[in-house]
């Protein structure tokens, strides 16, 4: 029989952990120890101070987390109950003694990266400090692997390109701006597709910070006269981050503008990007055809590489083939065979796509066409049997017909081989947690073509601005879509003339919904607001 103490012991551990899985052999393990078990961590934290005691390398390295404090007694959990041995280390730098408990290694980790993650403002602290510091040692001696990992002997300016970065990707930025100028360098990050003011470092941090980023991007530290590109690679806990890097020569000196590339924070799947449901159905049949060519369009920053990559994420199975050239490959698909532009070494999309076509695929996706002869050989591919998804930068759907006869492609050939033109532009969503209704005036609703008997209480939305928002109003972006179908009506008008107005006043009498009532549907459902529609769909319907 079980004795009353060893009773009221397993009476608390069942109120908020579980018998572990038969199939894990370290919870069983464990268990046969004697050691609590905790299949997830979620509200068992100490301070931050207990985390200060102990580095972030040595937590990762040897799988171990303080998960509670008992005053005199630490209980810290471990992925493996057989290596004991960092627990006499952990009493010397805790201080006190330490009780041994059991987690899984996901647990684990993911409590690491949450509880070391940097702290909102650190980098304007460091900014701070570095007046009263000179740092005299070598740039860019210093390898970074892991953001986090703070534990060895860096440079103060080193220290502070991680917070940069590391903050960067926690408040959701695309991408940061190192803009340097006689007076010091100003440091921005685009934030739903906004640029924003965050720090500026003095000016003699300028060179020494540009010439980290540089060793980093694997790029000339010496060259200063020309633009550079180059790519970094690093890790943020158990995040692995991609930045494109790009360098070009002002009067200030060098400009550096780093693009995020974060697997974490992209949605793939056609039915997350935000279509109105006609335009996602209609969007799926055509992606889903044997043959033709399917074009998106839209400025840089747009989305539409997101919007062609969850095209090709539905499609893809171990029945067809699907291959890609684009420039750069941006995000790595599963299952599906990508190929980087590489102008080096004189591979370029066109000479990329003709060699695509001899490894028998199904479906083709090109970053874009940008040329006559790349274009021509997409037709080609389109006439021979081949989906072929891409894009291009024009302003809406009719004008794509357009710039491609501009290229000098025959629009009889577009009229046969193009199936459908998608239009997009992403607009800022209201932020959720200082959303707040007000009454539109008359102007705003006419500029969407919306009646106040359409909207619910007669309110529109806007945000008022918090800290959630870093003050701006909006959190997040929502795609805007409209759709064209080559239909008989426009294959007719495209061999006809190929006119952009003409196909866009017939496309509209055929039903198609435009940018602007794609956002006008988000204004009147609170998402987004009349300001923000209007700055990415007005200079179209004025065109049209």
């Amino acid at each position: 029989m079980m004795d009353a103490k060893s009773q009221e012991k397993s009476n608390n551990t069942s109120t908020h952990r579980s018998v572990p899985n038969s199939d894990d052999s370290q919870a069983i393990l464990a268990e046969q120890f004697g050691m609590s078990i905790y299949p997830n961590l979620n509200g068992l934290r100490v301070s931050k101070e207990r985390y200060k005691q102990i580095s972030y390398a040595f937590a990762k390295r040897h799988m171990v987390i303080p998960i509670e404090d008992k005053g005199n007694l630490v209980v810290v959990a471990t992925a493996d109950p057989l290596n004991l041995a960092p627990f006499e280390e952990l009493r010397f730098l805790l201080g006190c003694d330490v009780e041994a408990a059991y987690s899984p290694r996901d647990v684990i980790m993911s409590a690491i990266h949450d509880c070391y993650n940097t702290e909102d403002g650190a980098a304007s602290q460091l900014i701070a400090d570095l007046v009263d510091k000179k740092d005299d040692r070598g740039d860019g001696e210093i390898e970074v692997f892991d953001l986090l990992d703070n534990t060895r002997n860096q440079s103060p300016i080193v220290q502070l390109l991680n917070l940069i970065i590391t903050e960067a990707i926690q408040q959701g930025a695309s991408d940061i701006h190192f803009e340097p100028s006689e007076n010091g360098m100003k440091v921005r990050y685009r934030i739903d597709g906004v640029l924003q003011n965050r720090h500026a470092p003095a000016l003699e941090y300028q060179n020494q910070m540009l010439t980290r980023i540089k060793v980093m991007s694997k790029l000339d530290i010496a060259e200063h006269r020309l633009p550079q590109d180059g790519r970094i690679k690093l890790r943020m806990g158990r995040r692995e981050i991609d930045f494109r890097v790009s360098t070009v020569p002002i009067a200030g000196g060098e400009r550096i503008v780093m693009r995020i590339l974060d697997k974490g924070n992209v949605i793939l799947g056609l039915d997350t990007i935000g279509m109105l449901p006609p335009v996602l159905e209609h969007f799926k049949h055509l992606t889903g055809l044997p043959e033709g060519i399917v074009l998106v369009t839209g400025p840089t920053g747009s989305g539409k590489t997101t919007t062609l990559y969850s095209a090709i994420c539905g499609m893809a199975n171990d029945e067809i083939n699907i291959m890609t050239i684009e420039d750069p490959v941006e995000y790595n698909l599963k299952g599906i065979a990508q190929i980087s532009v590489h102008h080096k070494i004189k591979l370029d999309f066109a000479t990329g796509l003709r060699h695509i076509l001899r490894q028998d695929p199904d479906v083709i996706m090109i970053g874009e066409i940008r040329d006559k002869e790349t274009a021509e050989i997409a037709i080609q591919a389109a006439l021979t049997g081949h989906l072929v998804l891409s894009t291009l930068h024009t302003n809406d759907a009719p004008s794509a017909i357009t710039r491609l006869v501009d290229m000098g492609i025959e629009p009889y050939l577009l009229s046969s081989c193009v199936v459908g033109v998608l239009a997009q532009r992403l607009v800022r969503r209201i932020c959720p947690q200082c959303k707040e209704a007000y009454v539109p005036t008359a102007r705003e609703l006419q500029s969407l073509g919306i009646d106040l008997d359409d909207l619910e209480n007669g309110c529109l939305y806007k945000g008022k601005g918090c800290s959630h928002c870093y003050n701006t109003g909006f959190k997040g972006r929502q795609g805007v879509y409209e759709l064209m179908p080559i239909t008989n009506a426009v294959t007719k008008q495209i061999v006809h003339s190929p006119d952009a107005i003409e196909m866009r006043k017939l496309a509209l009498s055929q039903g198609m919904v435009s940018l602007l009532g794609h956002g006008a549907e988000l204004v009147k459902n609170g998402l987004t607001t009349v300001a923000e529609v209007l700055r990415v769909a007005r200079g179209i319907e004025e065109q049209g």
